[in-house]
């Protein structure tokens, strides 16, 4: 197809989509469903428009999958308005930390002996599967920032901090495969790509966060400038933390998160500052250096009161509709990808131990004796979607050395667990939230 065909396919999808998300909405299935149909109807399985290599493209899926899970990373830390104090917190942290060990050792014992791996490439496979996905569990996340609900902020905070924390893994599987130096007994594994990496990697994204966050609202309070172009903004707090956490060895994954989280917490912290000590609604309020009048209503980006919501929401609405246009882009490149896979019955055998099994145990040992209430837990357990972060770390690992004939056969698992937790997922997702909110109203959940 020409260039032009390709333009007008493509104009045509995205028209659609937007005519028919209402309908969308209304029905038991997801987006990224339809995205995985569309990517599977013009592959070589369906209409052969396009033919995707995976080995072949590994380099540009990884920088596509990079981008997407990035901007998703950041939305989803700016959607996180719990006070870092508040016990909620514990919720994620155990999920991302505890869960996530529990199946990285469940996948790639799995991997060892239902698909024969080796041990390597096992736990390099359970590096790959273990995070939950930011892009595709929009459906099960925070609605907007003032949600408390432990469902929803569990796993929103699981998506964000799993997709970092799962690195220091995915170091080691390559090291154990000869492909990464982790030292005598692991030392520079542990001290290198586990401590360092994670704790400087969230300590450059929380400095950047709250660096630009107070300069720009300086700025705006005080003089009256750095207005507009707030997705300029955004983007720039995204690349600056992003980057520096590479520059420096440490993870910009957990940066961009913690970048995110970070300026909700100004927001929410100057907006409360702030609040008490304004006029009542409708008077005017004077700038401290020039005098300019303000009304609560008018110029909110300069007001006192209102600048720090204005920034943060500017800034979060943009970033979700860049976030939807990666999503599109993502899960059609994964649906292109699916001629490639081989199905034999253990590979079935291990989805189903990955989604029926792994997942839930590793939730219930994560949570053991937290305040989440069985429904929440038994949720968080079922909604561990697999997706584009999935993507990242194998076209990662891909580009990092790994033979190809183990290439091939991680490609193949990983593929196989993302179009099924999609689709499994994807129908599953509208009914059961909807049962959990109806539960929270009858017993009050939080």
């Amino acid at each position: 197809m020409s260039f032009a065909a390709w333009s007008a396919f493509a104009g045509l999808l995205l028209i659609g989509m937007a005519l028919i998300s209402s309908l969308v909405e209304r029905l038991p299935l997801s987006t990224s469903m339809l995205y995985l149909g569309i990517g599977l109807a013009i592959s070589p399985l369906g209409f052969g428009w396009v033919e995707l290599e995976p080995l072949g493209k590994a380099v540009l899926l990884e920088r596509l999958a990079e981008v997407v899970v990035v901007l998703s990373l950041f939305t989803s830390g700016m959607k996180m308005g719990v006070d870092l104090s508040d016990g909620r917190w514990k919720l994620p942290v155990r999920l991302a930390v505890v869960s996530m060990l529990v199946t990285v050792a469940l996948v790639a014992l799995a991997g060892h002996y239902v698909l024969g791996l080796s041990i390597g490439a096992a736990v390099l496979l359970g590096g790959v599967l273990a995070p939950t996905d930011p892009v595709l569990a929009a459906d099960v996340q925070v609605d907007h920032y003032e949600d408390r609900d432990r469902l929803r902020f569990g796993l929103t905070g699981e998506a964000g901090l799993n997709d970092g924390t799962a690195f220091p893994i995915i170091m080691l599987g390559l090291g154990l495969l000869g492909l990464h130096e982790i030292g005598a007994w692991g030392w520079r594994w542990f001290a290198v790509d586990v401590v360092w990496a994670v704790f400087a990697g969230l300590a450059i994204g929380a400095g950047v966060g709250l660096a630009v966050g107070r300069l720009v609202l300086y700025l705006r309070r005080t003089h009256r400038e750095a207005v507009g172009l707030d997705q300029f903004l955004a983007l720039g707090v995204i690349a600056l933390a992003y980057g520096l956490a590479l520059l420096l060895v440490a993870y910009g994954f957990l940066a961009v998160f913690a970048a995110g989280v970070v300026l909700r917490q100004l927001e929410r912290r100057e907006s409360a500052a702030t609040r008490d000590a304004q006029p009542p609604s409708g008077t005017i309020a004077h700038d401290a250096v020039s005098g300019a009048a303000a009304t609560e209503t008018d110029d909110s980006a300069v007001h006192p009161a209102h600048a720090p919501a204005f920034m943060a929401h500017a800034m979060l609405g943009f970033t979700e509709q860049v976030e939807r246009v990666g999503e599109v882009v993502a899960v059609i490149a994964v649906g292109l990808l699916l001629w490639t896979i081989e199905w034999p019955l253990e590979l079935s055998l291990f989805i189903a131990l990955a989604l029926l099994v792994i997942r839930p145990v590793a939730v219930a040992i994560g949570l053991a004796g937290s305040r989440s209430a069985r429904v929440q837990r038994a949720l968080i357990g079922w909604f561990g979607i697999r997706g584009i972060g999935s993507i990242y770390y194998l076209m990662y690992a891909v580009n990092h050395g790994v033979p190809t004939e183990v290439a091939a056969d991680l490609i193949g698992i990983t593929l196989a667990v993302i179009s099924v937790s999609v689709v499994v997922h994807g129908f599953s997702v509208k009914p059961l939230v909807s049962m959990y909110e109806r539960l929270k109203h009858r017993r009050s959940l939080r």
